[in-house]
């Protein structure tokens, strides 16, 4: 992205073409493929209750959007 050109995360991964968004599906699903679970509520909760999920699923999408998409990201407050 070019200087100046600021979109959430979230927005970048909804306009991705398909195939990378499973892409990031995939590589994000092989962090939660073992956990026991059987909704997205029950896995939201599971997530947000593991503070080492929070990091490495958060870690596959900075290392997504960093390196393929040779993004850069910044925190907000």
């Amino acid at each position: 992205m070019t200087s100046g050109q600021f979109k959430p995360i979230p927005q970048i991964i909804m306009e991705l073409p398909p195939i990378e968004q499973q892409k990031l599906f995939n590589e994000a699903f092989a962090i939660i493929r073992d956990l026991d679970w059987t909704d997205a509520v029950q896995l939201t909760a599971l997530v947000m209750g593991n503070e080492a999920l929070q990091e490495k699923l958060a870690s596959v999408v900075v290392n997504y959007v960093t390196q393929t998409l040779r993004a850069e990201v910044q925190y907000g407050d």
